[in-house]
């Protein structure tokens, strides 16, 4: 009687946690309900990261506007690096836009099991929260820096008239909505193996650094002239080109290699969300 009673019991929970998941597992349904821990997480991003500085949210746009500037004296005017006939503010204005979105999500998002191990071991929520707020604090933050663009932008194609927009501009959500998966299924990749092997964290930052000079940020992709596959291969330099075609009107544009972008995406998120499932059962463990 107190079998079957129990049996019935059990069959009655309405949230039921266990181990036993497939790590294909992704769980939509319980993310949806998660929703407000993720607007929470998202508010308190946004909020801490600048609370107890002098110009606070200003520095979301100040930040961008003084690394354009340096990248105009540094690679525009010393390096004399060419733009394609873009505006070299706008040109670099651009490009920073798009990868301080893409190297600041990856990062942090590369850090979520290290940096959140006393949360895991407190209370039970989908762990695929934490990367998920990171995300979408960064989307909040890009989109401040991208309306400072598109004022520049404005600029140049109302009043100079220097640059040629095109229909392909319909593709930016995709490429936003891309940037965002690769960061995320690169950073749940990153924080899996770094919970075994903690050195291998000192290693994200110089390897995002040395990956803004694979990827066509710095220099249109024109300027390459020998062995320009081996930067097509990298799925961000798809992204930036056809950001720079739609928006100025030069650049490169590849279907075929956007598509191989939007393919390896998938891949790349698929196996990062696999990785994390398998190793957040055991980080507690091990942490």
């Amino acid at each position: 009687m107190i079998e079957e009673t129990l049996g019935n019991d059990a069959d009655n929970w309405d949230i039921l946690i266990t181990s036993r998941r497939s790590y294909f597992d992704f769980n939509i349904r319980e993310l949806w309900r998660y929703r407000d821990l993720l607007m929470m997480f998202v508010k308190k991003d946004i909020i801490t990261v600048y609370k107890q500085t002098i110009l606070g949210p200003i520095w979301f746009v100040v930040q961008p506007i003084l690394t354009t500037l340096m990248f105009v004296v540094v690679f525009g005017n010393i390096a004399n690096i060419g733009t394609d006939g873009v505006p070299q503010i706008l040109f670099y204005l651009g490009s920073i836009t798009m990868w301080n979105y893409f190297s600041e999500t990856l990062n942090i998002t590369s850090k979520t099991f290290t940096d959140n191990a006393s949360i895991f071991g407190k209370v039970y929520f989908p762990r695929l929260i934490l990367p998920l707020s990171k995300v979408v604090s960064g989307l909040m933050k890009f989109l401040i820096q991208f309306a400072l663009f598109l004022i520049v932008w404005l600029y140049y194609l109302l009043i100079k008239k220097s640059i040629s927009p095109n229909v392909y501009i319909m593709l930016i959500p995709v490429l936003l909505a891309a940037m965002a998966a690769i960061s995320l299924g690169f950073g749940l990749f990153i924080t899996s193996v770094t919970t075994k092997y903690r050195d291998l964290a000192f290693l994200v930052s110089f390897g995002v650094q040395l990956l803004m000079y694979a990827t066509p940020v710095i220099y249109p992709l024109s300027r390459i002239h020998h062995h320009r596959i081996w930067l097509w291969l990298n799925p961000l330099t798809s992204l930036f080109e056809t950001f720079k075609y739609a928006f100025f009107g030069s650049g490169t544009f590849s279907l075929p290699w956007l598509l191989y972008s939007l393919a390896f995406t998938a891949v790349l998120l698929t196996l990062g969300i696999v990785v994390f499932n398998k190793v957040e059962k055991r980080f507690i463990d091990t942490a």
